[in-house]
């Protein structure tokens, strides 16, 4: 159980800092900080995939939200295979 409680955390984690980015984008100024700079350095190579496929709706960009989903997808997918694997 503690490999899927690992996998399950690592996926939390990076799903907060999705989070964290897109609030961030609420905060003038926010984005300039280095715990703002960390975070895009973190956040921005997962939301570049999307960014090339999902235009911004009015101005708003969903990619976020849409980034979030997909990650919970393959959260759930690697934890019913490796749940497979090991028991």
């Amino acid at each position: 159980m503690g490999l899927l409680s690992l996998v399950s955390n690592l996926f939390q984690a990076y799903t907060l800092v999705l989070v964290v980015y897109a609030l961030l984008s609420w905060l003038p100024g926010a984005r300039e900080s280095a715990l703002g700079q960390f975070i895009v350095k973190i956040a921005r190579p997962y939301l570049d995939i999307f960014d090339r496929f999902i235009p911004p709706l009015g101005g708003i960009s969903f990619n976020v939200i849409i980034a979030i989903f997909v990650l919970r997808f393959i959260r759930d997918g690697l934890i019913w295979i490796l749940a497979a694997i090991l028991f």
